[in-house]
């Protein structure tokens, strides 16, 4: 039998330094997710002035109970092209935590972010237990958008990311074989040519590889 174990083609990317968190607070407001969150602009701002304690590369995100992934992946921006989400998947905000526990909280933090391109060309399956057991968790795709928010060039062609930590459940109790991701479209398809180059969210199968695919995580959450 062939080794189908996957292998490390790429070293772990070294992510630009996320803003402060009073900047990361300023861009959401001028986007206009503290209101689609229902959180006046002064209770975020304060949220963000609180929470810094100068800890080093951390990521301001609100709950995906008040701020979904179909709202947020329209703001997304690259060369001017708005983000979107593909045609077949009009249940994305469906795409829950799955063993991820977030903060009781409209806003939280999240550490040290990583691109995870050193796990290019590996399974959803095979990546979440390497992450677990490096002791990190892989990022929800609302995480993932607020990322890109953030710092847009996180998001390179061939170099983007799946957020594994979200997962649909079907009524049967059953995960769908579905798993997010965030990436660049070619413009193929029923994406449509005036989409090439704009920023998309999709779906991978759960045990597929995909080589321009690493898995975001994160060292932790809290409020």
């Amino acid at each position: 039998m062939p080794d189908t174990t996957p292998t490390v083609t790429t070293p772990p990317v070294t992510t630009s330094l996320l803003p402060s968190l009073a900047t990361q607070a300023e861009r959401l407001i001028e986007l206009g997710v503290h209101e689609l969150a229902r959180i006046p602009a002064e209770e975020l701002r304060a949220f963000a002035e609180n929470a810094d304690r100068g800890e080093g590369d951390v990521l301001l995100a609100v709950h995906p109970d008040r701020a979904p992934a179909s709202a947020l992946a329209p703001l997304l921006r690259r060369d001017g092209k708005p983000g979107f989400v593909v045609v077949d998947m009009p249940d994305v905000d469906g795409f829950a935590p799955c063993d991820v526990e977030l903060p009781d909280a409209p806003l939280y933090l999240l550490a040290d972010l990583n691109r995870g391109d050193r796990m290019a060309n590996w399974s959803p399956e095979e990546a979440l237990p390497a992450l677990t057991e490096e002791g990190r968790t892989p990022l929800l795709l609302t995480e993932g958008l607020h990322w890109v928010l953030q710092r847009p060039e996180v998001l390179e062609r061939n170099r983007c990311f799946m957020t594994i930590g979200s997962r649909l459940r079907k009524a049967n109790g059953a995960l769908d074989a579905r798993t997010p991701a965030i990436w660049i479209s070619n413009g193929t398809g029923r994406d449509g040519r005036e989409r090439r180059g704009a920023p998309k969210v999709g779906w991978c199968w759960w045990g597929n590889r995909h080589t321009w695919l690493g898995f975001a995580s994160a060292r932790g959450r809290s409020s």
